[in-house]
C-alpha cells in the first residue's frame, strides 16, 4: 500500500486505511487507480523544503488519549501533561510548517493564529448545509481545516485534494493524532482523480473557481463527482452587478496573478445553470475584512491589508473592487 516517505525521513503518511475504505461501496472503482496514482505521485514528489517540513513533523510529541473538539474550531487535547521541553518542541515543530493560511487550530495548548479566520467563513456557510452521513469531497482543501469541521458536522467520509505539499504536511500534523478519523487528504489536483464516480453526496469548491481559466469546465467536473441529487457548495470571488457583469483582470488582482473570472452573483448563477445544476441559491455574500485575512506570527508574509489601496480600502492596489466572496449552493438533478 502507498506510504509517503519523503527524502528518507522517518515520518510516513500511510494510506492503507484510506484504500481499505474503498474496497466496497460507490468508490470501489477508485481503489486501484488511486493506489497507482499515489505511488506515482509520491515517487515523484520534489520540493526544497520537504526535509525541513518532515523534520518539523518529527518534533511533534507522541500522545495518547487524544480528544478532538471541532464544535467551534479544530482543537486537540490530551490527558498527558507535556513537559516544558516537549511543549517547546511542539511549538517549534508547528512553527516549522509556516506559513499557516487556513485555521485557526488549537493543538495541545498551542494556538495557531492563521492568516484566515476560516472559522468565520464556516459559521456563515454551515447553517445552510446538512452533512450528516454524507460522503464529502473537498476540492482545493488547503491544510484540511474545513475537512475537520465537515467531519464534526457528521460527514461519514471526507476526502480532500490539494497538490500543495506544505498543506499536506500541515494536515498530517493533525491527522497523526486522529488516525482512525475518516478524513483523508490526497496530493492531487481535481484533474488527477480517476474518472468521475457520481459517488459524492456533497462537493465543496471554496476559493478555487477564480483560479480556473475555464470556470464552466470546472463546474462540469464538480458535477461529475456528485451523485444525482447531490449538492455543490461553491465559494468564490465575485463582483457587484447584474447577469452581464464579469471582471477579467488584465494582470493581477490583489497582487495575485492567477485570477481569471470574477463574475457577478447573477452571472455565476447562470454559469451553474448552464453547467446543468438546479435549485441554485446564494446563501452568503461577504466583503472580506482585514480582520478576517491578515498577517500573524503564524503567517508572516504580506496579506490583505497590503493588497488594498492605503487611502481607499474599497479597492485593490490595481484599482479593482476589494474582495467580495459569495457562497452558492446548487443541486445535481436526478436521473
Amino acid at each position: 500500500m502507498p506510504q509517503l516517505l519523503l527524502n528518507d525521513c522517518s515520518h510516513v503518511i500511510d494510506y492503507t486505511g484510506f484504500l481499505d475504505s474503498l474496497k466496497s461501496g460507490p468508490l470501489a472503482k477508485w481503489r486501484h487507480p488511486i493506489s497507482q496514482g499515489l505511488e506515482q505521485r509520491l515517487d515523484s514528489l520534489q520540493h526544497g523544503d520537504l526535509e525541513r517540513w518532515q523534520a518539523s513533523l518529527d518534533k511533534l510529541p507522541a500522545l495518547t488519549h487524544v480528544e478532538a473538539d471541532m464544535s467551534s474550531g479544530v482543537s486537540l487535547r490530551s490527558d498527558q501533561t507535556l513537559s516544558e521541553e516537549a511543549q517547546d518542541k511542539l511549538t517549534e515543530g508547528l512553527q516549522g510548517l509556516h506559513p499557516w493560511r487556513k485555521g485557526p487550530f488549537d493543538l495541545f495548548g498551542v494556538h495557531i493564529d492563521t492568516e484566515w479566520h476560516s472559522d468565520w467563513k464556516w459559521q456563515r456557510v454551515s447553517p445552510h448545509i446538512d452533512l450528516r452521513d454524507r460522503r464529502v469531497l473537498d476540492i482545493g482543501c488547503g491544510n484540511g481545516y474545513y475537512m475537520w469541521r465537515m467531519w464534526q458536522a457528521g460527514a461519514s467520509m471526507v476526502i480532500g485534494v490539494d497538490p500543495n505539499l506544505l498543506f499536506l504536511n500541515q494536515f498530517e500534523a493533525v491527522k497523526r493524532y486522529l488516525p482512525s478519523a475518516p478524513v483523508w487528504q490526497l496530493p492531487f489536483t481535481l484533474e488527477a482523480l480517476p474518472e468521475p464516480s457520481d459517488a459524492f453526496d456533497t462537493v465543496f469548491s471554496m476559493g478555487v473557481l477564480y483560479h480556473r481559466r475555464s470556470p464552466i469546465d470546472h463546474l462540469l467536473q464538480l458535477k461529475a463527482c456528485l451523485r444525482p441529487g447531490g449538492e455543490l457548495v461553491l465559494e468564490t470571488l465575485v463582483i457587484e452587478g447584474d447577469e452581464s457583469r464579469c471582471l477579467l483582470p488584465e494582470d493581477r488582482y490583489a497582487q495575485m496573478r492567477n485570477v481569471w473570472f470574477l463574475p457577478s452573483v447573477p452571472m455565476l448563477e447562470r454559469f451553474l445553470a448552464r453547467a446543468g445544476f438546479s435549485d441554485i441559491r446564494c446563501v452568503d455574500l461577504n466583503r472580506t475584512s482585514i480582520e478576517e485575512q491578515r498577517s500573524t506570527d503564524w503567517m508572516r508574509f504580506q496579506s490583505l491589508p497590503d493588497f488594498l489601496q492605503p487611502d481607499d480600502a474599497s479597492k485593490t492596489l490595481e484599482g479593482h473592487p476589494a474582495p467580495l466572496r459569495a457562497t452558492l449552493i446548487a443541486v445535481k438533478p436526478g436521473p
